[in-house]
């Protein structure tokens, strides 16, 4: 008499290495991951699921966590190599700080390619501008762009 296996499709789902898996349950399920109880930075959530054959799938998605509040330096960027004295600026932002108007915006130098496109926008509407007030020849001497005409006094009855 032929076997029939009673296994039922199921789930397991880890973070980053840890051995222990949050949930073992059939499928279909629901996960609720409190980011709270976990160190803010890059994690993984590692998930493990088996069909009814025993055959397994594996999925991975990495995820950063930032539940304390989001940290700006100004005047130093990753990677880069300096010297001497630097003179940086840091500020946490918090989504359960009250709104503060001097801390809305980051204290850092407009970047010069905004300059540049500036100045650009600014040289083409001037040259645009003074284009407007050239008559092309052939227009020059319609009504339109013409000399006024001469009036006429009306004539006494």
């Amino acid at each position: 008499m032929p076997s029939t296996s009673t296994r039922k499709p199921h789930v397991r789902v880890y973070v980053d290495d840890d051995v222990r898996p949050l949930i073992d349950h059939e499928l279909p399920t629901a996960l609720t991951l409190d980011t709270r109880q976990l160190a803010d930075g890059p994690h993984r959530l590692v998930i493990r699921a088996e069909d009814q054959s025993g055959a397994e799938g594996f999925e991975e998605i990495p995820f950063h966590v930032q539940n304390g509040p989001g940290i700006l330096v100004s005047g130093l960027r990753p990677g880069a190599t300096r010297s001497g004295t630097m003179h940086l600026k840091v500020d946490a932002f918090s989504t359960d700080d009250p709104f503060d108007p001097r801390r809305a915006e980051a204290r850092s130098s407009i970047p010069v390619w905004v300059w540049v496109l500036c100045l650009f926008v600014l040289a083409w509407t001037v040259w645009y501008a003074a284009r407007m007030w050239e008559v092309p020849a052939q227009y020059a001497s319609t009504p339109t762009y013409g000399p006024p005409p001469v009036a006429t006094p009306p004539s006494a009855k």
